[in-house]
């Protein structure tokens, strides 16, 4: 699997207002951590339940990150870049992550060390047609009438097939993927009481992950539920 990050902190690199707002009649944020009752108002995970499902990840409450932003979309524009992937069509995502931690909204070594990790672990994936980036981003954290200057990161995900279906089952291996590898990354688990079983699970995870990754995918499913079957 291809996977990349980078840092996009420029002054004319894209940025995120925290909180959002946007027009009255256009999309709005809604605050999936602590009401995730309002993830059946976002249109995207409803069009497609395995964002849907990955927002419910992030979102939970054993994860210290959640989400602000996201979309979905097919195309058959392939860039340069994609060509070595030899498809027709790609299917593709956004979904914008921030700590929940107030304190590590501000550290950018935290949000170094996340995407590293995750690159490089999804670097040892056997191959598929998938490609994931993770840009670190800047964001204006608005608490009343103060902004304060943090960090956030985009996660890009686009699956490749000769067809939009097969190009989208390629997207949703790697969307859980990239799941699997977020929930068990040493940073974003609630504590547990020995560290040594955490450390333990999380290795063996990755060992999943690297070794098997269809079998990952499954064991995601089944830790989690699948969404039609959860409260």
């Amino acid at each position: 699997m291809e996977a990349d990050f980078a840092v996009e902190l420029g002054a004319d690199s894209e940025t995120l207002e925290f909180p959002w707002a946007a027009a009255a009649d256009g999309p709005r944020y809604y605050d999936l951590k602590r009401h995730p009752e309002l993830l059946a108002q976002v249109e995207e995970a409803q069009r497609v339940p395995e964002l849907g499902e990955f927002l419910r990840a992030m979102n939970a409450a054993s994860s210290i990150l959640e989400t602000a932003k996201c979309d979905a979309w097919e195309s058959s524009e392939i860039s340069a870049e994609e060509e070595i992937f030899g498809a027709a069509c790609k299917f593709g995502s956004y979904v914008d992550l921030l700590f929940s931690a107030e304190e590590l909204r501000f550290l950018f070594p935290a949000h170094e060390q996340l995407v590293q990790r995750l690159t490089q672990l999804l670097k040892r994936v056997p191959e598929i047609p998938a490609a994931a980036e993770f840009l670190i981003r800047r964001c204006y954290f608005h608490q009343g009438t103060e902004t304060r200057e943090g960090f956030y990161i985009t996660f890009y995900l686009f699956g490749y097939a000769d067809d939009q279906e097969h190009a989208q089952d390629q997207w949703t291996v790697g969307l859980k993927l990239v799941e699997t590898g977020l929930r068990n990354h040493p940073s974003t688990s609630a504590p547990r009481p020995f560290s040594l079983v955490r450390i333990t699970d999380s290795r063996s995870m990755e060992r999943n992950i690297v070794n098997r990754p269809n079998d990952a995918v499954r064991i995601s499913c089944a830790r989690l539920g699948r969404m039609e079957n959860r409260p």
